[in-house]
């Protein structure tokens, strides 16, 4: 191909600056110009939404405009994703989700987005272990006590949860295969419920976050028997942890992420993130996470980048885990 001559190849570079920017770079340097809106496809009141309304505070604050929050509860967190992945790539419509971005996707293999395709990585918020506890008139008072009274000829421990598909169902799930125990999985209309009925008696186990069983434990009303995490609780220390017990597999954090529409421009991506991560290192947000156990990732996991690596590990490793079991979901 002939290069064009010294001259007009000046010429041409000179007429190009000249030209006007172009519209996505100017909109990512004027950005943000008005509300942000982060989306939490649940209903008020949960972890992901009290998250949510932490570091969407300190988020204005930093960028200098208002942060609303819109719950969009229903579908299993479904309807609230779609509204971000149907968004204008602008930046002005975000998503704060958890652990369900990842397993839905198996759940309910017709939705009509693409997760993985549809939306790109802001950044993690934070995660909590989850934490098999159970009624306090269980026999077993350890959990290798436990283990051997789940695998007893013709026990079938009812193991509780919050719903088909939930965290809680998939820990059960996963606890059950890793022990080696047959279980009966007891489906409630949530978390508290499903507590409220150990605390009660009426079922055996159930596994949650710390937030939700962490105060019965303390109290002695259920028993604690493992955190699903390589560490203990600082404040729950005679609760062991499962992975020194020798059950790697059963590592399981109930994590919260931020997300944008795909075709994001990288700018804005950039500079939600910032953001976020000032939020994620200011002590007030970090201690308010702390009182329900839940920690902020580290800061080499704060990254656009990471929060799409651990959407797309998530869906991968709970995909297998749902089709191995069975476990259906129905949009509510």
């Amino acid at each position: 191909m002939r290069l064009p001559h010294r001259r007009n190849f000046l010429r041409l570079a000179v007429g190009a600056a000249g030209l006007p920017i172009l519209p996505w770079i100017a909109e990512a340097q004027n950005f943000p110009a008005r509300n942000i809106t982060i989306i939490v496809p649940f209903v008020p009141g949960g972890s992901t939404d009290a998250a949510a309304r932490r570091v969407g505070e300190h988020m204005a604050s930093t960028l200098g405009q208002n942060v609303l929050i819109e719950n969009i509860g229903g579908g299993g967190g479904m309807l609230g994703t779609g509204r971000v992945a149907r968004a204008a790539p602008d930046g002005y419509t975000l998503l704060l989700h958890q652990l369900a971005l990842a397993t839905n996707v198996t759940l309910f293999p017709r939705a009509p987005f693409n997760v993985e395709n549809d939306l790109a990585g802001v950044g993690l918020v934070n995660y909590s272990p989850m934490m098999i506890v159970g009624r306090k008139s269980l026999a077993a008072n350890s959990t290798a006590e436990l283990m051997v009274w789940m695998k007893q000829a013709g026990q079938r421990a009812r193991f509780a949860h919050a719903g088909p598909g939930s965290a809680a169902h998939l820990c059960a799930a996963l606890f059950a295969a890793s022990v080696g125990a047959q279980v009966e999985m007891i489906p409630y209309r949530g978390g508290t419920p499903a507590i409220s009925d150990i605390v009660a008696g009426h079922v055996d186990l159930y596994c949650g976050p710390p937030a939700a069983a962490a105060e019965y434990v303390i109290a002695g009303t259920v028993k604690g028997y493992g955190i699903a995490s390589k560490d203990r609780l600082a404040r729950l220390p005679n609760v062991p942890s499962l992975v020194q017990l020798g059950f790697p597999a059963l590592e399981m954090r109930f994590w919260q992420g931020m997300y944008a529409p795909a075709g994001t421009p990288k700018p804005i991506l950039e500079k939600l993130n910032a953001a976020l991560r000032l939020a994620l290192a200011d002590p007030a947000v970090i201690k308010s996470f702390a009182q329900t156990d839940f920690n902020v990732f580290a800061v080499e996991e704060q990254t656009m980048a990471a929060a799409d690596r651990l959407l797309r590990s998530e869906i991968a490793r709970w995909g297998e885990i749902i089709r191995t079991n069975n476990i259906e979901a129905t949009p509510q």
